[in-house]
């Protein structure tokens, strides 16, 4: 089972995004660490949905919710794969 098949290839570029928003968030003193996944995800959706809707025909109500959907999914998604590729990088430093 390929990722592509979960995470549109266009949207893959978010999760290095997210990643380097993540390290400047760990590098702020003045923010929480245990909020970092959540401002991920809000930032991914946030992206996301940019994207979605600046690509999509959304002229409806059932366009709109499908497009609103895809970004909510692909932004959760490619917060976890940032979120996952930091945990990565931790646990090969021990």
């Amino acid at each position: 089972m390929d990722f592509t098949e979960y995470l549109k290839p266009e949207l893959l570029i978010l999760a290095p995004v997210l990643y380097l928003i993540g390290m400047g968030l760990k590098k702020a003193a003045w923010f929480k660490d245990s909020l970092i996944p959540v401002l991920l995800g809000v930032c991914g959706v946030v992206l996301a949905a940019v994207w979605v809707f600046a690509t999509a025909d959304v002229s409806g109500g059932k366009a709109i919710a499908t497009a609103a959907f895809t970004a909510v999914t692909q932004g959760v998604l490619c917060a976890g794969a940032s979120v996952y590729a930091n945990q990565i990088v931790k646990q090969a430093q021990k």
